[in-house]
C-alpha cells in the first residue's frame, strides 16, 4: 500500500515537473515569470528616427509634429520617443526608403520610389483619377488603403505600410508663360524619377528632366529647368514662388505620402507599442488629408499676393490635357493588369 502511494506522488511530481517544462516561459520556466520577462524586455524605452523630405510647414511634416509625436510619447508612458527629421536630413527619398527597408531608420515619409520593384504603387500618381481631394481622402483613409498596405507587406517583408497622407494636388510652374495647355510646347520640366510625370510633360510637348527636390530651386533659380510639378503647399514650402512666375493649375494628380516602418524595428516592440504607432500613424494622416484641403485656397492666395500669376485650368483645358496624355495612360493600363480594376474600384468610391 505504501509502494502504491509512493508512485502516484511520484508520478504526479513527474507530470507536474513536464508540464512547466512545456510552458510558455520555456527551459524550465513557468508561464508567468516568462510573461513578465517578455513584458519587461519588449516594454523598455526606445528611441524612433522619423525623416521626410518635407518642411515643418508641410501638412504631412507637421501631422508628424503636431499628431504623430505627441500622441506615441504621451500614449507610451514616455516609454517611445520621437526624433524627427525634416527637409530630408537623413536623406533624400531614395535614402529614406533604403534606410527603412534595411532597418537602418525606423519610420520615413516617402513617396513612391519603389514604384518599379513594385508598379502598383504607380496608382499614387495615377493622373485624374479623382472627383476632387475629398475623394481622394476617402481612397487612401479606407478598405482600398487597407488592402493595398497588405500587399505592400507581402512584396516587402521587411516594410510595413503605416497609412497614406497626403502630397499634393499637383500643379505646374514656370518662369516663362503658362496659362494654357498650348504653353507646354518647348519648356523645360523638372519631373519626378516617375514614367507618369514624364510622360505627361512629354506628351503635352515639353521635355522632362530628373532632379532630386533638394537641388531644384537652384536648377529653377539658374534656368536649368524652366519648371516643375508640385502642389501649391510645396511651391510655397520650398519657396519655388521665388523664382517662379507662373502657376496652372491642373492638378492632374492628387498624390499620397506614404508612412513606412521598418519591420524589425516594429516587430521588437510589444503588441501595446505597436498598437499604439499604428494607431498615431492612422490619426496623422486623418488629420494631414484635413488640414491639406482647408489650405489650398489659402496657397492659392498667397501665391497671387507674392506676385506669381495662377491661372485655374479651365473644364475644357482639363478635356484637352486628358485627351492629349491618352498615349500615356493607355501605355499604363496595357502593361500593368492590375490597373483597370484598381482605378475602377476608386472611381467607385462614394
Amino acid at each position: 500500500m505504501k509502494k502504491r502511494i509512493t508512485a502516484i506522488i511520484l508520478s504526479a511530481i513527474t507530470a507536474f515537473s513536464f508540464t512547466a517544462c512545456q510552458s510558455p516561459g520555456g527551459n524550465g520556466t513557468n508561464t508567468l515569470a516568462g510573461t513578465a520577462s517578455k513584458a519587461e524586455t519588449s516594454e523598455k524605452p526606445v528611441t524612433i528616427k522619423v525623416g521626410d523630405n518635407w518642411s515643418s510647414t508641410h501638412p504631412m511634416a507637421a501631422a508628424l509634429d503636431n499628431v504623430f509625436k505627441p500622441l506615441v510619447e504621451e500614449k507610451s508612458n514616455g516609454s517611445i520617443k520621437i526624433e524627427l527629421y525634416h527637409s530630408g536630413t537623413l536623406g533624400n527619398e531614395g535614402d529614406l526608403w533604403d534606410g527603412v527597408r534595411n532597418g537602418t531608420i525606423e519610420i520615413a515619409i516617402v513617396g513612391t520610389p519603389m514604384n518599379q520593384e513594385y508598379t502598383t504603387m504607380l496608382i499614387s500618381d495615377w493622373p485624374f483619377l479623382y472627383r476632387d481631394l475629398d475623394h481622394a481622402k476617402k481612397v487612401w483613409t479606407g478598405s482600398i488603403a487597407e488592402d493595398i498596405s497588405g500587399e505592400f507587406h507581402e512584396k516587402f517583408p521587411t516594410v510595413y505600410m503605416l497609412g497614406w497622407g497626403p502630397n499634393s494636388a499637383r500643379t505646374f510652374t514656370s518662369n516663362k508663360q503658362l496659362t494654357s495647355v498650348d504653353d507646354f510646347k518647348g519648356q523645360k520640366f523638372r519631373m519626378p524619377s516617375n514614367p507618369i510625370h514624364m510622360g505627361i510633360v512629354e506628351n503635352l510637348g515639353a521635355s522632362a528632366q530628373v532632379i532630386p527636390l533638394g537641388e531644384l530651386f537652384s536648377a529653377l533659380e539658374t534656368g536649368v529647368v524652366d519648371g516643375q510639378d508640385n502642389g501649391m503647399v510645396t511651391v510655397i514650402s520650398e519657396a519655388f514662388y521665388e523664382v517662379q512666375k507662373y502657376v496652372y493649375e491642373t492638378n492632374h494628380i492628387i498624390s499620397t505620402l506614404e508612412i513606412v516602418a521598418s519591420a524589425s524595428f516594429m516587430d521588437g516592440l510589444s503588441d501595446n507599442q505597436q498598437q499604439i504607432i499604428r494607431d498615431a500613424a492612422k490619426a496623422s494622416c486623418d488629420t494631414a488629408w484635413d488640414e491639406y484641403i482647408k489650405s489650398v485656397d489659402t496657397d492659392r492666395q498667397f501665391l497671387k499676393d507674392h506676385g506669381v500669376t495662377v491661372t485655374e485650368c479651365t473644364p475644357e483645358d482639363k478635356e484637352k490635357i486628358i485627351e492629349q496624355i491618352k498615349p500615356l495612360t493607355d501605355k499604363l493600363y496595357s502593361e500593368n493588369p492590375w490597373a483597370k480594376n484598381l482605378t475602377e474600384k476608386i472611381k467607385a468610391v462614394q
